[in-house]
Protein backbone atom coordinates (compact mmCIF):
# COMPACT_ATOMS: atom_id res chain seq x y z
CA UNK A 1 0.00 0.00 0.00
CA UNK A 2 2.63 2.35 0.69
CA UNK A 3 5.75 3.52 -1.43
CA UNK A 4 9.29 4.84 -0.52
CA UNK A 5 11.70 6.07 -3.03
CA UNK A 6 14.90 5.48 -0.40
CA UNK A 7 12.98 1.82 0.19
CA UNK A 8 14.61 -1.41 -1.56
CA UNK A 9 11.94 -1.12 -4.04
CA UNK A 10 11.72 0.95 -7.14
CA UNK A 11 7.88 2.86 -7.02
CA UNK A 12 5.51 2.02 -9.28
CA UNK A 13 5.60 5.18 -11.56
CA UNK A 14 9.61 4.57 -12.24
CA UNK A 15 9.86 1.40 -12.76
CA UNK A 16 9.61 1.67 -16.56
CA UNK A 17 12.46 4.05 -16.48
CA UNK A 18 13.94 1.47 -14.00
CA UNK A 19 13.72 -1.49 -16.51
CA UNK A 20 14.37 0.55 -19.45
CA UNK A 21 18.05 1.91 -17.83
CA UNK A 22 18.62 -1.74 -17.49
CA UNK A 23 17.41 -2.91 -20.59
CA UNK A 24 19.87 -0.12 -22.54
CA UNK A 25 22.98 -1.27 -20.15
CA UNK A 26 22.90 -4.52 -21.34
CA UNK A 27 22.32 -3.65 -24.76
CA UNK A 28 25.23 -1.60 -24.78
CA UNK A 29 27.71 -4.05 -24.20
CA UNK A 30 30.86 -4.08 -26.38
CA UNK A 31 30.86 -0.55 -27.68
CA UNK A 32 30.42 3.39 -26.15
CA UNK A 33 26.92 3.87 -24.78
CA UNK A 34 26.46 7.49 -23.47
CA UNK A 35 23.17 7.02 -21.07
CA UNK A 36 21.85 9.75 -18.70
CA UNK A 37 20.25 9.60 -15.85
CA UNK A 38 18.01 12.22 -14.09
CA UNK A 39 17.22 12.72 -10.19
CA UNK A 40 17.40 15.86 -7.95
CA UNK A 41 16.83 13.47 -4.52
CA UNK A 42 20.55 12.10 -3.40
CA UNK A 43 18.63 9.12 -1.01
CA UNK A 44 17.36 7.52 -4.33
CA UNK A 45 19.42 8.22 -6.74
CA UNK A 46 21.92 5.77 -4.76
CA UNK A 47 19.30 3.45 -4.43
CA UNK A 48 19.03 3.37 -7.90
CA UNK A 49 22.41 2.50 -8.91
CA UNK A 50 22.78 0.22 -6.14
CA UNK A 51 20.25 -2.09 -7.36
CA UNK A 52 21.40 -1.89 -11.04
CA UNK A 53 24.56 -2.86 -9.95
CA UNK A 54 23.30 -5.62 -8.00
CA UNK A 55 21.54 -7.12 -11.02
CA UNK A 56 23.80 -6.59 -13.66
CA UNK A 57 27.07 -8.16 -12.03
CA UNK A 58 29.29 -10.15 -12.28
CA UNK A 59 28.32 -10.55 -16.07
CA UNK A 60 28.69 -7.02 -16.42
CA UNK A 61 31.21 -5.46 -13.61
CA UNK A 62 30.09 -2.03 -12.52
CA UNK A 63 32.39 0.89 -11.68
CA UNK A 64 31.61 3.95 -10.19
CA UNK A 65 33.20 7.33 -10.43
CA UNK A 66 32.71 11.02 -8.88
CA UNK A 67 34.01 14.10 -11.08
CA UNK A 68 36.13 16.07 -8.49
CA UNK A 69 34.61 20.01 -8.72
CA UNK A 70 38.04 21.59 -9.19
CA UNK A 71 38.37 19.73 -13.19
CA UNK A 72 35.10 18.37 -13.77
CA UNK A 73 36.07 16.56 -16.91
CA UNK A 74 34.10 13.27 -17.48
CA UNK A 75 36.84 12.33 -20.16
CA UNK A 76 39.60 12.36 -17.14
CA UNK A 77 37.68 10.98 -14.65
CA UNK A 78 36.84 7.96 -17.00
CA UNK A 79 40.66 7.65 -18.05
CA UNK A 80 42.10 7.88 -14.62
CA UNK A 81 39.84 4.76 -13.58
CA UNK A 82 40.59 2.75 -16.70
CA UNK A 83 44.33 3.02 -16.55
CA UNK A 84 44.10 1.71 -12.78
CA UNK A 85 41.87 -1.00 -14.45
CA UNK A 86 43.36 -3.98 -16.25
CA UNK A 87 39.84 -5.21 -16.46
CA UNK A 88 38.32 -2.49 -18.43
CA UNK A 89 41.89 -2.19 -20.69
CA UNK A 90 41.44 -5.78 -22.26
CA UNK A 91 37.14 -3.82 -22.98
CA UNK A 92 35.61 -6.66 -20.88
CA UNK A 93 31.62 -6.07 -20.48
CA UNK A 94 31.31 -2.90 -17.58
CA UNK A 95 29.14 -0.07 -17.22
CA UNK A 96 30.56 2.81 -15.61
CA UNK A 97 28.48 5.06 -13.24
CA UNK A 98 29.60 8.96 -12.89
CA UNK A 99 27.91 10.91 -10.26
CA UNK A 100 29.17 14.62 -8.58
CA UNK A 101 27.29 17.07 -11.19
CA UNK A 102 24.83 17.38 -8.86
CA UNK A 103 27.09 18.91 -6.68
CA UNK A 104 28.38 21.49 -8.85
CA UNK A 105 27.78 25.49 -8.75
CA UNK A 106 25.68 26.94 -11.25
CA UNK A 107 26.72 30.40 -10.10
CA UNK A 108 30.23 32.05 -10.35
CA UNK A 109 29.98 33.90 -7.35
CA UNK A 110 33.49 35.98 -9.03
CA UNK A 111 35.23 33.06 -10.64
CA UNK A 112 35.47 33.20 -14.55
CA UNK A 113 33.27 30.32 -15.04
CA UNK A 114 31.02 28.31 -12.39
CA UNK A 115 31.44 24.74 -11.77
CA UNK A 116 28.99 23.43 -13.91
CA UNK A 117 29.90 26.23 -17.07
CA UNK A 118 33.45 24.17 -16.66
CA UNK A 119 31.54 20.53 -17.12
CA UNK A 120 29.73 21.77 -19.54
CA UNK A 121 32.83 22.80 -21.54
CA UNK A 122 34.93 19.63 -21.27
CA UNK A 123 31.93 18.09 -22.11
CA UNK A 124 31.46 19.51 -25.38
CA UNK A 125 34.41 18.25 -26.43
CA UNK A 126 33.77 14.88 -25.19
CA UNK A 127 32.44 12.84 -27.35
CA UNK A 128 35.10 11.83 -29.74
CA UNK A 129 37.53 11.05 -26.75
CA UNK A 130 35.02 9.05 -25.54
CA UNK A 131 35.64 6.34 -28.41
CA UNK A 132 37.88 4.47 -26.99
CA UNK A 133 35.82 3.34 -23.85
CA UNK A 134 33.74 0.69 -25.07
CA UNK A 135 31.46 0.14 -22.10
CA UNK A 136 28.16 1.89 -21.24
CA UNK A 137 28.39 5.50 -19.04
CA UNK A 138 25.67 6.43 -17.08
CA UNK A 139 25.95 9.83 -16.37
CA UNK A 140 23.70 11.03 -13.42
CA UNK A 141 22.34 14.99 -13.49
CA UNK A 142 19.72 16.83 -11.84
CA UNK A 143 16.66 18.63 -13.59
CA UNK A 144 18.34 22.00 -13.63
CA UNK A 145 21.81 20.62 -15.34
CA UNK A 146 19.73 18.91 -17.77
CA UNK A 147 18.17 21.76 -19.00
CA UNK A 148 21.67 23.22 -19.20
CA UNK A 149 23.35 20.38 -20.59
CA UNK A 150 21.27 20.20 -23.61
CA UNK A 151 21.75 23.45 -24.28
CA UNK A 152 25.40 24.43 -23.76
CA UNK A 153 26.77 20.18 -24.84
CA UNK A 154 24.86 19.77 -27.49
CA UNK A 155 27.07 17.47 -29.48
CA UNK A 156 27.58 15.64 -26.50
CA UNK A 157 23.83 15.77 -26.56
CA UNK A 158 23.29 14.47 -29.64
CA UNK A 159 24.83 11.38 -28.95
CA UNK A 160 22.91 10.09 -26.04
CA UNK A 161 21.49 6.91 -26.13
CA UNK A 162 18.82 7.59 -23.95
CA UNK A 163 17.24 9.42 -20.90
CA UNK A 164 16.03 8.32 -18.24
CA UNK A 165 13.86 10.29 -15.58
CA UNK A 166 13.48 9.19 -11.93
CA UNK A 167 10.95 11.13 -10.21
CA UNK A 168 11.12 11.72 -6.77
CA UNK A 169 9.26 14.20 -4.35
CA UNK A 170 12.10 15.86 -2.34
CA UNK A 171 14.14 18.23 -4.54
CA UNK A 172 18.15 19.79 -4.42
CA UNK A 173 16.70 23.00 -6.66
CA UNK A 174 14.85 26.05 -5.87
CA UNK A 175 12.22 27.70 -8.50
CA UNK A 176 13.57 30.81 -9.99
CA UNK A 177 11.10 32.73 -8.82
CA UNK A 178 11.35 32.40 -4.94
CA UNK A 179 14.92 34.09 -5.81
CA UNK A 180 12.73 37.56 -6.28
CA UNK A 181 13.39 39.09 -3.08
CA UNK A 182 16.95 38.48 -3.27
CA UNK A 183 17.35 39.33 -7.06
CA UNK A 184 15.83 42.98 -6.37
CA UNK A 185 18.25 44.34 -4.06
CA UNK A 186 21.27 42.46 -5.43
CA UNK A 187 23.11 45.14 -7.75
CA UNK A 188 25.53 43.27 -9.40
CA UNK A 189 25.16 39.49 -9.34
CA UNK A 190 24.22 36.56 -11.58
CA UNK A 191 21.16 36.05 -10.59
CA UNK A 192 20.03 39.00 -12.25
CA UNK A 193 20.48 37.24 -15.47
CA UNK A 194 18.03 34.40 -14.18
CA UNK A 195 14.60 33.78 -15.40
CA UNK A 196 12.29 30.69 -16.07
CA UNK A 197 12.79 30.79 -19.80
CA UNK A 198 15.73 29.91 -18.76
CA UNK A 199 16.01 28.16 -15.94
CA UNK A 200 13.30 25.87 -14.04
CA UNK A 201 15.49 25.78 -11.05
CA UNK A 202 18.28 26.81 -9.14
CA UNK A 203 20.71 24.36 -6.59
CA UNK A 204 20.06 25.40 -3.29
CA UNK A 205 23.45 25.14 -2.55
CA UNK A 206 24.43 28.25 -4.57
CA UNK A 207 22.20 30.21 -3.03
CA UNK A 208 23.99 29.13 0.43
CA UNK A 209 27.27 29.88 -1.08
CA UNK A 210 26.29 33.15 -2.76
CA UNK A 211 25.63 34.07 1.37
CA UNK A 212 29.65 32.86 2.18
CA UNK A 213 30.50 34.96 -0.51
CA UNK A 214 28.49 38.56 0.63
CA UNK A 215 29.34 37.44 4.70
CA UNK A 216 33.15 37.71 3.82
CA UNK A 217 33.04 40.73 2.43
CA UNK A 218 33.02 44.39 4.07
CA UNK A 219 29.12 44.74 4.61
CA UNK A 220 28.79 46.87 7.38
CA UNK A 221 27.23 49.54 5.36
CA UNK A 222 24.30 47.36 3.90
CA UNK A 223 23.13 45.18 6.51
CA UNK A 224 19.91 44.80 5.66
CA UNK A 225 21.45 42.80 2.04
CA UNK A 226 22.31 40.24 4.77
CA UNK A 227 18.64 40.59 6.40
CA UNK A 228 17.10 39.84 3.16
CA UNK A 229 19.10 37.41 2.21
CA UNK A 230 19.04 34.96 5.75
CA UNK A 231 15.58 35.79 5.91
CA UNK A 232 14.72 34.50 1.83
CA UNK A 233 16.77 31.57 3.31
CA UNK A 234 14.72 31.35 6.21
CA UNK A 235 11.58 31.29 3.95
CA UNK A 236 12.86 28.34 1.37
CA UNK A 237 13.87 26.15 3.73
CA UNK A 238 10.62 26.14 5.92
CA UNK A 239 8.94 26.40 3.03
CA UNK A 240 10.71 22.98 1.51
CA UNK A 241 9.93 21.46 4.91
CA UNK A 242 5.92 22.18 4.49
CA UNK A 243 5.47 20.84 0.63
CA UNK A 244 7.82 17.73 1.90
CA UNK A 245 10.66 18.91 -0.52
CA UNK A 246 13.52 18.40 2.37
CA UNK A 247 16.13 16.06 1.34
CA UNK A 248 17.20 15.84 5.10
CA UNK A 249 14.09 17.13 7.25
CA UNK A 250 15.92 17.77 10.95
CA UNK A 251 18.98 19.26 8.75
CA UNK A 252 17.40 21.75 6.80
CA UNK A 253 14.91 22.59 9.76
CA UNK A 254 17.99 23.54 11.73
CA UNK A 255 19.40 25.66 8.93
CA UNK A 256 16.03 27.82 8.55
CA UNK A 257 16.36 28.49 12.28
CA UNK A 258 19.96 29.76 11.94
CA UNK A 259 18.82 32.08 8.69
CA UNK A 260 16.39 32.86 10.92
CA UNK A 261 18.32 33.90 14.03
CA UNK A 262 20.80 35.51 12.24
CA UNK A 263 18.36 37.69 10.83
CA UNK A 264 16.64 38.66 13.91
CA UNK A 265 19.74 39.69 15.61
CA UNK A 266 20.46 42.21 13.02
CA UNK A 267 16.98 43.53 12.88
CA UNK A 268 16.74 43.80 16.66
CA UNK A 269 20.45 45.82 16.62
CA UNK A 270 19.35 48.11 13.69
CA UNK A 271 15.47 48.04 15.37
CA UNK A 272 14.06 47.04 12.45
CA UNK A 273 10.64 46.11 13.70
CA UNK A 274 8.37 45.62 10.55
CA UNK A 275 10.40 42.87 9.31
CA UNK A 276 11.61 41.22 12.61
CA UNK A 277 7.56 40.49 13.30
CA UNK A 278 7.60 38.17 10.61
CA UNK A 279 10.90 36.42 11.06
CA UNK A 280 9.98 36.08 15.16
CA UNK A 281 6.69 34.51 14.26
CA UNK A 282 8.53 31.63 11.81
CA UNK A 283 11.20 30.99 13.87
CA UNK A 284 8.63 30.23 17.36
CA UNK A 285 6.72 28.03 14.40
CA UNK A 286 9.93 26.14 14.02
CA UNK A 287 10.47 26.14 17.94
CA UNK A 288 7.09 24.97 18.28
CA UNK A 289 7.65 22.44 15.57
CA UNK A 290 10.36 20.92 17.25
CA UNK A 291 9.22 20.53 20.77
CA UNK A 292 11.03 23.73 22.37
CA UNK A 293 7.84 25.16 23.64
CA UNK A 294 9.42 26.94 25.81
CA UNK A 295 11.95 28.86 23.78
CA UNK A 296 9.01 29.40 21.27
CA UNK A 297 6.99 30.80 23.82
CA UNK A 298 8.77 34.19 24.26
CA UNK A 299 9.25 34.94 20.68
CA UNK A 300 5.41 34.41 20.10
CA UNK A 301 4.97 36.59 22.96
CA UNK A 302 7.12 39.08 21.59
CA UNK A 303 5.43 39.19 17.87
CA UNK A 304 1.99 39.71 19.74
CA UNK A 305 3.44 42.94 21.09
CA UNK A 306 4.95 43.98 18.45
CA UNK A 307 1.98 43.92 15.85
CA UNK A 308 -0.33 45.53 18.14
CA UNK A 309 2.03 48.30 18.75
CA UNK A 310 2.55 48.56 14.90
CA UNK A 311 -0.95 47.73 13.46
CA UNK A 312 -3.13 47.95 16.16
CA UNK A 313 -5.48 45.18 17.67
CA UNK A 314 -7.44 44.71 14.60
CA UNK A 315 -5.03 43.50 12.04
CA UNK A 316 -4.87 39.73 9.97
CA UNK A 317 -1.26 39.50 11.40
CA UNK A 318 -2.48 40.12 15.19
CA UNK A 319 -5.21 37.40 14.19
CA UNK A 320 -2.69 35.10 13.25
CA UNK A 321 -0.16 35.70 15.94
CA UNK A 322 -3.06 35.06 18.50
CA UNK A 323 -3.54 32.01 17.03
CA UNK A 324 -0.17 31.00 16.42
CA UNK A 325 0.47 31.19 20.65
CA UNK A 326 -2.79 29.51 21.54
CA UNK A 327 -1.73 26.65 19.30
CA UNK A 328 1.53 26.49 21.13
CA UNK A 329 -0.74 27.19 24.82
CA UNK A 330 -2.68 23.96 23.34
CA UNK A 331 0.39 21.52 22.71
CA UNK A 332 1.25 22.42 26.39
CA UNK A 333 -1.88 21.24 27.74
CA UNK A 334 -2.47 25.23 28.62
CA UNK A 335 -6.01 24.71 27.47
CA UNK A 336 -7.50 27.42 29.37
CA UNK A 337 -4.85 30.26 28.30
CA UNK A 338 -5.41 28.75 24.85
CA UNK A 339 -9.44 28.79 24.35
CA UNK A 340 -9.80 32.65 24.39
CA UNK A 341 -6.82 33.65 22.51
CA UNK A 342 -8.64 30.75 19.63
CA UNK A 343 -11.66 32.51 19.82
CA UNK A 344 -10.66 36.09 19.47
CA UNK A 345 -8.56 35.40 16.44
CA UNK A 346 -11.67 33.36 14.96
CA UNK A 347 -13.58 36.38 15.43
CA UNK A 348 -11.12 38.23 13.88
CA UNK A 349 -10.56 36.37 10.47
CA UNK A 350 -14.30 36.61 10.34
CA UNK A 351 -14.47 39.99 10.53
CA UNK A 352 -12.22 40.95 8.75
CA UNK A 353 -12.24 38.18 6.07
CA UNK A 354 -15.75 36.81 5.82
CA UNK A 355 -17.16 33.41 7.22
CA UNK A 356 -15.60 31.90 3.67
CA UNK A 357 -12.28 32.19 3.98
CA UNK A 358 -9.00 29.08 4.28
CA UNK A 359 -7.97 31.13 7.36
CA UNK A 360 -11.57 30.89 8.92
CA UNK A 361 -10.92 26.70 8.33
CA UNK A 362 -7.86 26.76 10.07
CA UNK A 363 -9.06 28.72 12.84
CA UNK A 364 -12.09 26.61 13.24
CA UNK A 365 -10.64 23.49 13.21
CA UNK A 366 -7.80 24.31 16.04
CA UNK A 367 -10.47 25.15 17.80
CA UNK A 368 -12.84 21.92 17.56
CA UNK A 369 -8.99 20.39 18.37
CA UNK A 370 -8.73 22.44 21.97
CA UNK A 371 -12.35 21.36 22.32
CA UNK A 372 -10.97 17.39 21.67
CA UNK A 373 -8.35 17.44 23.44
CA UNK A 374 -10.74 18.76 26.69
CA UNK A 375 -13.04 15.81 25.74
CA UNK A 376 -15.55 18.32 24.68
CA UNK A 377 -16.65 16.17 22.02
CA UNK A 378 -20.02 17.71 21.37
CA UNK A 379 -18.90 21.38 20.79
CA UNK A 380 -15.30 19.71 18.57
CA UNK A 381 -17.82 17.65 16.22
CA UNK A 382 -19.55 20.59 14.58
CA UNK A 383 -16.65 22.70 13.79
CA UNK A 384 -14.50 19.48 12.89
CA UNK A 385 -17.16 19.25 10.23
CA UNK A 386 -17.48 23.13 9.54
CA UNK A 387 -13.49 23.36 8.80
CA UNK A 388 -13.94 20.37 6.51
CA UNK A 389 -16.32 21.13 4.11
CA UNK A 390 -14.87 24.80 4.19
CA UNK A 391 -11.59 23.99 3.26
CA UNK A 392 -12.57 20.98 0.65
CA UNK A 393 -14.86 24.08 -0.96
CA UNK A 394 -12.09 26.23 -1.16
CA UNK A 395 -8.82 24.04 -2.03
CA UNK A 396 -10.89 21.00 -3.64
CA UNK A 397 -10.55 17.12 -2.16
CA UNK A 398 -6.12 16.86 -2.99
CA UNK A 399 -4.59 19.12 -1.00
CA UNK A 400 -2.37 18.83 2.61
CA UNK A 401 -4.55 20.81 4.58
CA UNK A 402 -7.55 18.20 4.28
CA UNK A 403 -5.42 15.56 5.29
CA UNK A 404 -5.24 17.62 8.48
CA UNK A 405 -8.72 17.89 8.64
CA UNK A 406 -9.50 14.34 8.28
CA UNK A 407 -7.07 12.93 10.95
CA UNK A 408 -8.79 15.52 13.67
CA UNK A 409 -12.46 14.13 12.91
CA UNK A 410 -11.10 10.48 12.70
CA UNK A 411 -9.65 10.76 15.93
CA UNK A 412 -12.61 12.29 17.54
CA UNK A 413 -14.28 9.16 15.96
CA UNK A 414 -12.30 7.37 16.82
CA UNK A 415 -11.99 7.94 20.81
CA UNK A 416 -15.86 7.87 20.57
CA UNK A 417 -15.73 4.29 19.36
CA UNK A 418 -17.34 5.19 16.21
CA UNK A 419 -14.26 3.02 14.21
CA UNK A 420 -16.61 2.61 10.92
CA UNK A 421 -16.59 6.05 10.59
CA UNK A 422 -13.18 6.70 11.76
CA UNK A 423 -11.14 4.32 9.95
CA UNK A 424 -12.18 5.94 6.07
CA UNK A 425 -10.94 9.05 7.25
CA UNK A 426 -7.86 7.76 8.55
CA UNK A 427 -7.32 5.91 5.22
CA UNK A 428 -8.11 8.75 2.89
CA UNK A 429 -5.61 11.26 5.13
CA UNK A 430 -2.56 8.72 4.85
CA UNK A 431 -3.15 8.30 1.07
CA UNK A 432 -3.33 12.18 0.81
CA UNK A 433 -0.61 13.06 2.90
CA UNK A 434 1.74 10.46 1.03
CA UNK A 435 0.40 11.37 -2.29
CA UNK A 436 0.84 15.15 -1.43
CA UNK A 437 4.01 15.41 0.73
CA UNK A 438 5.63 11.68 0.55
CA UNK A 439 6.20 9.29 3.38
CA UNK A 440 9.15 11.48 4.46
CA UNK A 441 7.11 13.76 6.17
CA UNK A 442 5.41 14.23 9.69
CA UNK A 443 2.22 14.45 8.82
CA UNK A 444 2.37 10.96 7.08
CA UNK A 445 3.86 9.59 10.69
CA UNK A 446 0.92 11.53 11.93
CA UNK A 447 -1.90 9.46 9.64
CA UNK A 448 0.15 6.01 10.49
CA UNK A 449 0.40 6.30 14.26
CA UNK A 450 -3.69 7.68 13.95
CA UNK A 451 -4.74 4.72 12.32
CA UNK A 452 -2.44 2.62 14.12
CA UNK A 453 -4.49 3.78 17.43
CA UNK A 454 -7.68 2.83 15.67
CA UNK A 455 -6.69 -0.98 14.84
CA UNK A 456 -5.19 -1.28 18.38
CA UNK A 457 -7.98 -0.82 19.95
CA UNK A 458 -10.60 -2.94 17.46
CA UNK A 459 -7.50 -5.65 18.34
CA UNK A 460 -6.19 -5.90 15.16
CA UNK A 461 -2.36 -5.87 16.85
CA UNK A 462 -0.78 -7.27 13.50
CA UNK A 463 -1.87 -4.07 11.49
CA UNK A 464 -1.08 -1.90 14.22
CA UNK A 465 2.47 -3.00 15.28
CA UNK A 466 3.90 -2.58 11.91
CA UNK A 467 2.31 1.04 11.93
CA UNK A 468 3.57 1.81 15.41
CA UNK A 469 7.16 1.65 14.80
CA UNK A 470 7.32 2.95 11.12
CA UNK A 471 5.63 6.22 12.41
CA UNK A 472 8.14 6.06 15.42
CA UNK A 473 10.90 5.59 13.34
CA UNK A 474 9.68 8.48 10.75
CA UNK A 475 9.14 10.88 13.80
CA UNK A 476 12.71 10.13 15.26
CA UNK A 477 13.92 10.26 11.39
CA UNK A 478 12.12 13.65 10.98
CA UNK A 479 12.07 15.27 14.64
CA UNK A 480 14.35 13.85 16.50
CA UNK A 481 14.35 11.57 19.33
CA UNK A 482 12.87 13.85 21.94
CA UNK A 483 9.84 14.92 20.53
CA UNK A 484 6.64 15.05 22.19
CA UNK A 485 5.16 12.89 18.77
CA UNK A 486 8.00 10.66 19.40
CA UNK A 487 6.81 10.12 23.57
CA UNK A 488 3.33 10.34 22.40
CA UNK A 489 3.83 6.89 19.70
CA UNK A 490 5.89 5.25 22.24
CA UNK A 491 3.13 5.36 24.71
CA UNK A 492 1.02 3.86 21.83
CA UNK A 493 3.56 1.43 21.29
CA UNK A 494 3.12 0.43 24.15
CA UNK A 495 0.10 0.06 25.54
CA UNK A 496 -0.07 -2.14 22.30
CA UNK A 497 2.62 -4.54 23.83
CA UNK A 498 0.93 -3.96 27.37
CA UNK A 499 -2.35 -5.23 25.60
CA UNK A 500 -0.59 -8.38 24.22
CA UNK A 501 0.97 -9.06 27.94
CA UNK A 502 4.13 -8.25 26.44
CA UNK A 503 5.56 -6.13 29.29
CA UNK A 504 9.21 -6.73 29.04
CA UNK A 505 8.79 -4.62 25.62
CA UNK A 506 6.03 -1.69 26.98
CA UNK A 507 8.44 -0.82 29.78
CA UNK A 508 11.35 0.68 28.43
CA UNK A 509 8.88 2.41 25.94
CA UNK A 510 7.21 4.34 28.57
CA UNK A 511 10.06 5.12 30.47
CA UNK A 512 11.85 6.96 27.41
CA UNK A 513 8.38 8.25 26.94
CA UNK A 514 8.65 9.84 30.33
CA UNK A 515 11.90 11.21 29.98
CA UNK A 516 10.58 13.08 27.13
CA UNK A 517 7.60 14.50 28.85
CA UNK A 518 9.69 15.13 31.80
CA UNK A 519 12.01 17.36 29.65
CA UNK A 520 9.22 18.75 27.55
CA UNK A 521 6.48 19.75 29.95
CA UNK A 522 8.16 19.06 33.70
CA UNK A 523 7.46 16.41 36.35
CA UNK A 524 3.96 17.72 37.05
CA UNK A 525 2.38 17.96 33.92
CA UNK A 526 -0.57 16.05 33.49
CA UNK A 527 1.03 14.24 30.14
CA UNK A 528 3.93 13.01 32.51
CA UNK A 529 2.10 12.31 35.57
CA UNK A 530 -0.42 10.14 33.17
CA UNK A 531 2.59 8.40 31.87
CA UNK A 532 3.96 7.40 35.49
CA UNK A 533 0.33 6.03 36.12
CA UNK A 534 0.28 4.01 33.03
CA UNK A 535 3.99 2.93 33.93
CA UNK A 536 2.70 2.07 37.66
CA UNK A 537 -0.27 -0.04 36.33
CA UNK A 538 2.07 -1.60 34.07
CA UNK A 539 4.52 -3.25 36.29
CA UNK A 540 1.72 -4.08 38.78
CA UNK A 541 0.01 -6.22 36.01
CA UNK A 542 3.45 -7.49 34.96
CA UNK A 543 3.79 -8.39 38.82
CA UNK A 544 0.91 -10.09 39.59
CA UNK A 545 1.16 -12.24 35.73
CA UNK A 546 4.47 -13.20 37.20
CA UNK A 547 3.31 -14.46 40.44
CA UNK A 548 0.34 -16.44 39.19
CA UNK A 549 2.63 -17.94 36.58
CA UNK A 550 4.71 -18.94 39.76
CA UNK A 551 2.09 -20.58 41.54
CA UNK A 552 1.05 -22.56 38.00
CA UNK A 553 4.33 -23.85 38.05
CA UNK A 554 4.12 -24.75 41.41
CA UNK A 555 0.93 -26.19 41.33
CA UNK A 556 2.73 -28.76 38.46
Amino acid sequence: MMTNPASNNIDEQNQDAYDDLIVSIEAGVGRLNLLIAVCDYENYRQEIISRYQGELQPDIRCYHVTLPRNEPSLKAAIQQLVEGEEYLQQHQPAVITVTGVEQLYFLRLGESQSEQEKFFGYLQWTREALREFPFSIVLWVTNQVLVNLIKKAPDFWSWRNGVFHFISKPKNIVHVQEFEPIRNILENGELSDLNDSKYSGLPIADLERLVEEIEKQDNHQEPKLLISLYSQLGNIYTRRLDKGEAQNYQQEQNLAIKYYLQAINLQTELGLEIGLVTNLNNLAGLYKSQGYYDQAEPLFLQNLELLKRLLGDNHLSVATSLNNLASLYKSQGRYDQAEPLFLQSLELYKRLLGDNHLSVATSLNNLASLYYAQGRYDQAEPLFLQALELSQHLLGDNHPHIAKNLIGLALLYYTQGRYDQAEPLFLQALELSQHLLGDNHPDFATSLIGLALLYESQGRYDQAEPMYLQGLELYKHLLGDNHPHVAASLIGLALLYKSQGRYDQAEPLFLDALKIFQRVFGVDHLNTVTVRKLLAVLRAKASSTAKAQNCDSNLI
